[in-house]
This record gives C-alpha cells, structure tokens and sequence, in this order.
C-alpha cells in the first residue's frame, strides 16, 4: 500500500533519479561519459535512468551552455559536481518528460542536491531551476506563476 500522499511508484522513480545522478557523477570524475558510466554497469537500468542518461550525454553541451548563462556569478567548473549533475539531470528531465509537473522534477532535484551536495546546495539548485523551467516550459502553470510574481507592479 502506497502511503498518504505519495503516488504508486513514485519510490522506483525516486531510485532512479538518484541512480543516473550516480553515475553522471561517476562519469565526472572517471571522465567518462554518462552513456559510458551505464554501460559498465552490471544491473540492468531503470527506463527513467536510462532516459535522463541519454539526454545528458547527447545534449550535455546545451545543457552545459543553459546553466552557465543563469548562474550568475558561478562559472560551471566553480560549481560542485554533484550541483552540475544535478541540474543537467533536472533539466533533461524538464525536457523530455512534459508529462511530469515542473513542481516535482524541482523537487526532487532540490531533494537530491541538499542530500549528496553541499549545505548551500538545495537553495542553489531551486533558484537554477526556478529560472530555467522558465525557458524550458514557458507555458507551465508553475512557469508562469513565477513570472507573474517576479514582475514589477503596474504604475
């Protein structure tokens, strides 16, 4: 039985989040590619898993050149690994899994950052991601509702 308020499954698909985010890390620092990192692995993938480490590899270079134009006063190298792996995950999720409500990729990428990375981490993560949801889902309630709430007054 599921608990209150959690959704059937959602535990797997937390487990695999948090398993590409290993092995994006992995990769870093053997310098491997993510695809590289999964295939050496012993045990077959979860679909999510492989899903979120195929984007990151194949779009690694966008996704590298998006989070360096929001991190004001970071540049990428600056950033902690796990912070990197992170918000590329996080964002290729966005991508390519519209199906999934922007609150809960932030979530959890906000989850995965205050738990593996730094103290600053979980607040460093949310304020990316916050802006570049804005990009990637421009039409997304949550989007939207923070641009609204951004947006100075009418005189």
């Amino acid at each position: 039985m599921a608990r209150r308020g959690r959704l059937p499954g959602e535990h797997a698909l937390r487990e695999a989040r948090e398993r590409a985010l290993n092995l994006c890390y992995e990769a870093e620092m053997k310098g491997l590619t993510p695809a590289e990192a999964l295939a050496e692995q012993i045990v077959d993938p979860e679909p999510l898993t492989s899903l979120l480490i195929e984007g990151v590899t194949e779009d690694r270079a966008e996704l590298d050149a998006m989070i360096s134009a929001n991190a004001r006063g970071w540049t990428l190298e600056r950033m902690p690994a796990l912070d990197r792996a992170v918000l590329r995950l996080a964002i290729t999720e966005l991508r390519r899994r519209p199906e999934v409500p922007l609150a809960v990729i932030v979530d959890e990428a906000v989850n995965l950052a205050k738990r593996y990375s730094t103290d600053d981490s979980g607040r460093f993560v949310n304020g990316m991601l916050s802006t570049i949801a804005r990009q990637v889902r421009p039409k997304s309630p949550a989007a939207v509702e923070a641009t609204v709430a951004e947006e100075p007054p009418a005189d």
